[in-house]
């Protein structure tokens, strides 16, 4: 399964938590280096992490029709 580290972007929903994650992408034409930034919903079961924690994310089964990640660890 793969695994992602990110940054806890918001707490407001109860067991669930966004998560930024960042990438490098290489554009196909200029060859520049550029960010580009995903949002991943991630299930946290006991509400410890909060906005602005770096945590590691895991593929999970679907717990709901945006929820397809669990929070591991703290990075």
């Amino acid at each position: 399964m793969k695994k992602l580290q990110g940054i806890v972007v918001s707490d407001k929903m109860q067991k669930t938590r966004v998560v930024a994650v960042d990438r490098q992408k290489k554009h196909p034409r200029y060859e520049k280096y550029y960010t580009v930034t995903e949002r991943f919903k991630a299930h946290d079961e006991k509400n410890e992490y909060k906005t602005g924690d770096t945590v590691v994310i895991q593929e999970s089964r679907p717990m709901s029709r945006d929820k397809r990640w669990t929070i591991v660890a703290k990075a």
